[in-house]
């Protein structure tokens, strides 16, 4: 399975813009800039959006872990916050941390917590860093 997004950029780094779409028009021309990565500007950023992959990754594998383990939740609620700072001449995402709110009946704390860390390891996108990473650039 591949998904695929784009990425557009005109001008320099601090006074340029850009827009991302994703294969699925979730995205469509989403603009992005400077601005609404380090200031508050309206848009969007890589970090936003790799927080909103982490949540959705993470809880739906803790379904699915309760779901094997014979649970039915009632609802889990995940925050995730991705942590940019500076690293050298750049930037580097140093942290993710997973808040997670959840109501599933007949589950005790250590049993939940078992199934939970289990879908934090198991998470794709909590595996992503480690992926290996291709890079095809030309000019056009």
């Amino acid at each position: 399975m591949i998904r695929k997004a784009t990425a557009v950029w005109k001008g320099t780094g601090r006074d340029g813009t850009g827009q991302l779409s994703s294969e699925s028009g979730v995205l469509a021309h989403t603009p992005y800039s400077f601005k609404t990565r380090f200031e508050n500007e309206k848009g969007t950023n890589p970090e936003e959006l790799i927080a909103a992959a982490h949540a959705g990754c993470f809880t739906m594998a803790l379904a699915f872990g309760l779901q094997m383990a014979g649970f039915t939740p009632e609802e889990l609620s995940t925050e995730a916050a991705v942590t940019l700072e500076p690293e050298g001449k750049g930037f580097k995402i140093s942290k993710s941390a997973l808040t997670l709110r959840a109501k599933v009946p007949n589950l005790d704390d250590a049993g939940f917590a078992k199934i939970a860390g289990e879908a934090e390891k198991n998470c794709p996108v909590s595996k992503v860093l480690n992926a290996a990473i291709t890079l095809d650039a030309k000019l056009g």
